[in-house]
């Protein structure tokens, strides 16, 4: 087990859920795949979706792939309070990739209605499949872009999240509702489902620009001023502090958390993120530190089957000036005093990760931190 959820851990759906809303997750789940680990064992009301990763659906297809030796992958679905379990007549196929997201939708619309008619707040994740390769547009959607599957299937996800906007409408709850879309990654670097990060170089699995900068998009009418564009700095970690603040909600104070109240910054009160710094990972692999609009590398992978290259000296790069990470160095100002800004931030997260123990990838269900199981 690469990665897994524990007991200990919270989630916005558990602090959501214990608020008072109605929650819901639908798509894929790839933080445990055991009782006591689905999104249902972690505040969520119920779930439909798949586990791992997406292209498993091609598994069918493979000459040398056998079900009954190498193993099934089915849709899921879980309750809270009941568990979660595989679907057996719902095999994860080409098929299933390219319509699950009508059953996704389906069930979301249902959720939105229900709790809407109950007065009761609701915590949709709506974990839409694209756009993960394969590309496999709906029947409806194909040659529809001039850009082939690829393309159909963006235009199909446009199409999908424009529904779930609709029905809020539809509903009478838009003005109150909290919208997010962003991606988790970048862009894919398998040629069949290839994407592109515009002006940064790199794919997902990749600790380059292009690996690790997603697009986000967040509404809340009459709250969140509309039609703002910003290159400032946020973090996914601070989506759980800042969603939980806009609801009223408090982030649990009896353990470290790393994502930063960025609520001010997106209701306009103020031009700057809060957030100047984070580091960037990739497996348990510390790559690079990015300070403001610098990158200090120290470790260096562009696409996703690159080789991992450790650098004998740290890559310096302001990111507005080379987005594509080209220089090791610029030659006119070679500004090693950044490096100082770099070893800072370090420095915080060794001292953080001393004050509360890391959670090891594969840890146990009932695995606490040793500072919090001393207490």
């Amino acid at each position: 087990m690469a990665a897994a959820s524990s007991e200990w851990e919270r989630t916005i759906g558990s602090i959501l859920s214990e608020a008072g809303y109605a929650t819901s997750i639908y798509g894929k789940w790839h933080i445990g795949a055991e009782d006591g680990r689905f999104p249902t064992d972690h505040g969520f009301d119920e779930w439909y979706g798949r586990l791992r990763t997406y292209d498993e659906c091609m598994w069918l297809t493979d000459p040398h792939y056998v079900p009954e030796r190498d193993g099934f992958s089915h849709m899921h679905e879980g309750v809270k309070g009941k568990g979660a379990w595989p679907l057996k007549d719902e095999q994860l196929t080409m098929e299933t990739k390219k319509t699950c997201d009508l059953e996704y939708q389906k069930r979301a619309i249902k959720f939105m209605e229900k709790s809407v008619k109950a007065d009761k707040p609701f915590y949709c994740y709506f974990n839409h499949s694209l756009m993960h390769f394969p590309m496999s547009p709906r029947d409806e959607f194909v040659g529809k872009s001039t850009n082939g599957d690829w393309g159909d299937c963006l235009l199909m996800l446009d199409h999908d999240f424009g529904v779930l906007l609709d029905k809020l409408d539809e509903l009478g709850v838009a003005d109150n509702t909290i919208v997010v879309m962003c991606g988790d990654n970048g862009a894919e670097d398998h040629l069949a489902g290839r994407g592109t990060g515009g002006f940064f170089d790199g794919s997902y699995f990749s600790s380059a620009e292009g690996g690790i900068r997603t697009p986000l998009l967040i509404r809340w009418p009459n709250r969140i001023p509309a039609g703002i564009e910003s290159n400032e700095m946020v973090h996914v970690t601070d989506m759980f502090t800042t969603l939980l603040s806009m609801t009223g909600c408090k982030a649990p104070a009896d353990r470290l958390i790393d994502g930063v109240d960025q609520s001010p910054f997106f209701l306009g009160k103020q031009e700057t993120s809060n957030r100047e710094s984070c580091i960037v990972w990739l497996k348990d692999e510390l790559h690079a530190v990015k300070w403001k609009d610098f990158k200090i590398n120290f470790k260096r992978q562009q696409h996703f089957h690159d080789p991992e290259l450790a650098l004998g000296f740290a890559r310096i790069t302001h990111l507005k000036e080379d987005p594509k990470e080209r220089d090791a160095v610029n030659q006119r100002y070679v500004r090693w005093w950044v490096m100082q800004h770099a070893q800072r931030i370090i420095r915080d997260f060794e001292e953080s990760a001393k004050k509360e123990e890391l959670i090891p990838p594969g840890a146990a269900l009932d695995f606490v931190p040793k500072q919090h199981a001393k207490a």
